[in-house]
C-alpha cells in the first residue's frame, strides 16, 4: 500500500500567487477591453482622452508583465535575450549573494555586536553551572581521550617530548620553577625524607659491600705502607674506617642531627641562589639539558610516555574514573570563576571576540564560496519556483501598479499636451 503524498508546504503561497496573478492579468485584459471600447465612443476630446489613457495603461501593464515574467522564464517561450534571468544566471546570482552576505552582513562590526548581545561567557557559565551537564560533557571528553591517544604515534610523541622538555627546563623560568618545587618540599619536610632515604640506602650499601670494602681498604694500605704494614694493620684500619662510617651515619639518622640541619641550610641557600643568581640558573639549565640529551634518559622518557598513555586510556574509559572527575572539576571551577569574577567573564568574551575576528577574513571567503556552491547546486526549476513563490505576489503588484500608473500617466499627459498645444483631431 503506497503512502499518501506529503502535503505541499508552499500550498498557501501558491494559492496567494495564483490569486494575485489572476487579478493582475484580469486588470490588463480589462484595460485592453477599455481601450477597444474607447474607440467605439463618438469622436471628441473625451474619447481621445480615454483612448490615450487606456493605451498607456495597456502598454504599462504589458511592459511590467514582460519584466516580471523575464525574471523567471522566457515570455511566451520566445528566446529573447536577457530573459529567464534567474534560471540562466543562477550560478552568478549565487556568487553575488554569497559575496553580499560575506562582505555586507558577516562583517566585523556585526560580529562584535552579536557577541555583545549573546555574552558567550554567560552562556558558558550557565552550561557549566549544571552539574549533570558538566558530568556528561566530562564523560564525552574522557571517552574521546583513548582515541586521541591512539592517533599519536610513538615517533611523533618522541619528537614532541624531546623538543618540549629541553625548552621547559632550560627556559628563563626553569630555575624559578625548580626553586618553587624545592621550597614546597622543604615546607612539607620532604627534603628530610629524601635525606633519610639516601642515608638508609648508603648504610644498606655499606652492609652489602662490607667484605669487598674491607679488602679494598686493606689492599690500599698494603700498597701505600708495604707488605709488612699491610699484613699487620691493613685489616684493622679497614675495620676502623668502616666502623667510623657507620657511626657517623648513625649520628645522621636522628631528625635533630647537625648534619640534617646543615643539609637543610644548604638546600635553602641553593634555592636562594637559583632565584637570584643567573649564572647558577644557567648552570642548572645546562646540566638538565645535557641529562635530557642522554640516550638512556630519552629511553626512560619514552617508557614513561608509554605507561602514562596506557594509564590514561584505561582510566578515561571508566565512567567513574579520575579523568572524568578531573574534567568535571575543572569545568565546575571554570563555571564558578565566570559567575563570581566579572573580569574573568570580560577576558573570556574578549578572547572569543579576538579569535572570531582573526578568523573572519577566512570565514568570509569560505561563506561566500559556500553560499555560491549551494545555490549553484540547487535544481533550477526548484530554485525558480521557490523564489517566485516568495516574491511573486509583490511582483504581481508591480504589474497592477504598472497598468494603473500607465493609465493615469497617459490620461494626464494627453490632457497636459492638449492644454498646452490645443486639441488636434486625427
Amino acid at each position: 500500500m503506497q503512502g499518501s503524498p506529503l502535503p505541499d508546504p508552499d500550498a498557501a503561497l501558491r494559492r496567494g500567487l495564483s490569486r494575485h496573478r489572476r487579478f493582475a492579468t484580469g486588470l490588463l485584459l480589462a484595460m485592453g477591453a477599455a481601450m477597444l471600447g474607447a474607440y467605439a465612443l463618438p469622436s471628441g476630446y473625451w474619447a481621445d482622452l480615454a483612448q490615450a489613457a487606456t493605451k498607456a495603461g495597456l502598454v504599462g501593464g504589458l511592459a511590467d508583465w514582460f519584466a516580471v515574467t523575464a525574471l523567471f522564464r522566457r515570455p511566451l517561450g520566445l528566446p529573447i535575450p536577457h530573459t529567464a534571468i534567474i534560471p540562466t544566471q543562477k550560478a552568478r546570482l549565487g556568487k553575488g549573494l554569497g559575496r553580499f552576505v560575506a562582505n555586507h552582513v558577516f562583517v566585523e562590526s556585526e560580529v562584535r555586536g552579536i557577541l555583545a548581545r549573546l555574552d558567550p561567557a554567560a552562556i558558558l557559565q550557565r552550561f557549566l553551572a549544571d552539574p549533570e551537564t558538566s558530568r556528561q560533557t566530562a564523560r564525552a571528553l574522557s571517552g574521546m581521550l583513548p582515541r586521541i591517544l591512539q592517533t599519536i604515534s610513538d615517533g611523533r610523541a618522541r619528537r614532541f617530548l624531546t623538543r618540549l622538555l629541553p625548552r621547559m627546563v632550560t627556559g628563563p623560568a626553569a630555575a624559578r620553577l625548580v626553586a618553587r618545587v624545592l621550597r614546597a618540599l622543604i615546607s612539607g619536610g620532604r627534603h628530610q625524607e629524601v635525606f633519610g632515604l639516601a642515608v638508609a640506602q648508603l648504610k644498606a650499601l655499606l652492609v652489602a659491600r662490607e667484605d669487598a670494602l674491607r679488602e679494598a681498604i686493606a689492599g690500599r694500605v698494603r700498597a701505600e705502607g708495604g707488605a709488612v704494614v699491610g699484613w699487620l694493620a691493613g685489616a684493622t684500619v679497614a675495620r676502623r674506617i668502616l666502623a667510623a662510617l657507620n657511626a657517623e651515619l648513625d649520628k645522621v639518622e636522628p631528625e635533630d642531627s647537625e648534619l640534617r640541619a646543615a643539609f637543610a641550610e644548604w638546600v635553602a641557600r641553593e634555592i636562594d641562589r637559583l632565584e637570584s643568581d643567573p649564572e647558577r640558573a644557567a648552570a642548572l639549565a645546562r646540566v638538565m639539558r645535557d641529562a635530557l640529551a642522554h640516550p638512556s634518559v630519552e629511553t626512560w622518557l619514552m617508557d614513561v610516555w608509554d605507561r602514562l598513555r596506557a594509564g590514561l586510556a584505561t582510566d578515561a574509559a571508566r565512567p567513574d574514573g579520575r579523568t572524568v572527575s578531573l574534567l568535571a572539576g575543572v569545568m565546575a571551577n571554570a563555571g564558578t570563576l565566570l559567575s563570581e569574577d566579572p573580569a574573568a567573564r570580560e577576558r573570556f568574551n574578549l578572547a572569543v571576540e579576538r579569535v572570531l575576528v582573526a578568523l573572519l577574513p577566512s570565514a568570509q571567503t569560505r561563506l561566500a564560496d559556500f553560499i555560491g556552491g549551494v545555490v549553484e547546486g540547487w535544481d533550477t526549476e526548484t530554485v525558480t519556483d521557490k523564489i517566485e513563490l516568495r516574491v511573486g505576489r509583490d511582483l504581481q503588484y508591480v504589474r497592477i501598479n504598472g497598468t494603473l500608473v500607465g493609465f493615469l500617466a497617459g490620461g494626464v499627459l494627453y490632457a497636459a499636451l492638449t492644454a498646452a498645444f490645443g486639441y488636434v483631431a486625427h
